[in-house]
């Protein structure tokens, strides 16, 4: 084999490694990119669960405070309910005015 044809066939042998290596590194590539596309995909999904939770929690909150707002309501009127009741109005009246 002269010089020229094994510098040919170097340069051959060369590009076909080289070939190899650049689709190795596509393959490689794509794969991680599809894989990183599904992360961000299942990441998404994950994000809006989370605001459709937080959202029921919000709803659920306001419907806690409500109840005890009424809850409280319902104390302080019978509250004052027994405070006005506390001493029967008949032992208070003189028994002249019941006459």
């Amino acid at each position: 084999m002269t010089n020229a044809s094994s510098t040919y066939l170097s340069i051959a042998i060369g590009a076909v490694v080289g070939a190899f290596i650049s689709l190795l590194v596509y393959a490689l590539q794509k794969k991680s990119t599809i894989k990183q596309e599904e992360n961000l995909k299942r990441l998404k999904e994950l994000d809006e669960r989370h605001d459709t939770i937080l959202e029921l929690i919000r709803q659920f909150q306001k419907h806690q405070e409500k109840l005890l707002d009424q809850i409280l309501s319902l104390d302080k009127k019978l509250t004052l309910q027994l405070k006005r009741k506390t001493v029967p109005p008949y032992i208070v009246r003189p028994i002249s005015t019941l006459v």
